[in-house]
């Protein structure tokens, strides 16, 4: 993979994004990534995994799964179907019920969690694999609040051994943010968690992944999936700048030495690294990478 290849294939999943609810063809797709049909064929398959329309498919189920989830109960399944560009109730119906093991109209009436299909875009891990830091990043301003995190419940993935986000894909899979991202009960966004040892359980990871419910949560567990009880706990959350998408390794790199360097006591508080999980969220450019760590009030 190289830079040029990264961009290319880059612009032909953003342009997908735009156009879930339209036709598309390989030549049209190929424009946009300014190569032949095959060899962007070729190429697609071996950065994200997928081949090209199948990716299509899973994102437009996908993107249909959110609308029937958190659409009117009278949204009809079909009409669902044909906005993303299926050409009948029946033929949206098999596709659906192969990809998430439940058919449309139950999922509509009693959402549960699924796997979705999230896109990763290509040119974030090339960028990251580069390791480019600049200057700017380094000096960048933060913002830092503390939160009251009530009693409530983590519905987790755990690993085997990873310590961080990579790691963690390289043992469980990308995949697994979609099943999160589709738990309609949650209580905020998913989110990477580095455990502390008493909620480490032996034989599994430091770092997971999550969602957080309610207390009574009731729901569906997924296979491979468990709900742990978190008791209440502040939080200081720090937010660092907006920065480009393709920079967010240095982002986070970035902002993981302004911790270091943060004295808590300063302003009444102090790291306490036992009250609960250190986690952060998805980072996305437009507000900054944000990551969360448990503090008490110096008595």
């Amino acid at each position: 993979m190289n830079r040029e290849q990264a961009e290319a294939i880059n612009r032909v999943q953003a342009y997908i994004e735009q156009h879930l609810k339209k036709s598309m063809t390989l030549i049209e797709l190929s424009k946009i990534a300014g190569y032949s049909p095959a060899y962007t064929s070729t190429l697609f398959k071996e950065m994200t995994g997928e081949g090209l329309f199948d990716y299509v498919r899973k994102r437009r189920l996908s993107k249909a799964a959110m609308v029937l989830r958190d659409g009117a109960d009278h949204n009809r399944v079909l009409d669902v179907a044909l906005d993303f560009v299926f050409d009948s109730h029946e033929g949206f119906t098999r596709a659906f019920s192969k990809t998430f093991g439940v058919n449309p109209k139950a999922y509509q009436m009693k959402p549960q969690p699924i796997q979705l299909f999230l896109p990763y875009f290509v040119k974030n891990l090339y960028v990251y694999r580069e390791k480019r830091r600049t200057q700017e990043m380094k000096e960048s301003t933060i913002f830092v609040q503390v939160i009251e995190k009530p009693q409530r419940k983590l519905l987790l993935k755990r690993g085997v051994k990873a310590t961080h986000y990579f790691e963690y894909c390289e043992e469980v899979g990308c995949d697994i943010w979609g099943t999160l991202v589709s738990v309609k009960e949650a209580l905020a966004e998913p989110m990477g968690l580095w455990l502390p040892p008493k909620y480490i359980t032996p034989g599994t990871s430091e770092y997971v992944q999550g969602v957080e419910v309610a207390t009574d949560y009731s729901g569906e567990i997924p296979d491979g999936f468990e709900l742990m009880d978190l008791p209440a706990c502040k939080m200081m959350i720090f937010q660092g700048a907006p920065y480009e998408d393709e920079v967010f390794g240095e982002a986070i790199e970035a902002l993981w030495t302004a911790i270091s360097r943060y004295d808590p006591k300063l302003y009444g508080f102090e790291w306490a690294p036992e009250d609960g999980p250190r986690f952060q969220l998805e980072p996305q450019g437009y507000r900054g990478y944000i990551e969360g760590r448990p503090v008490k009030q110096v008595v």
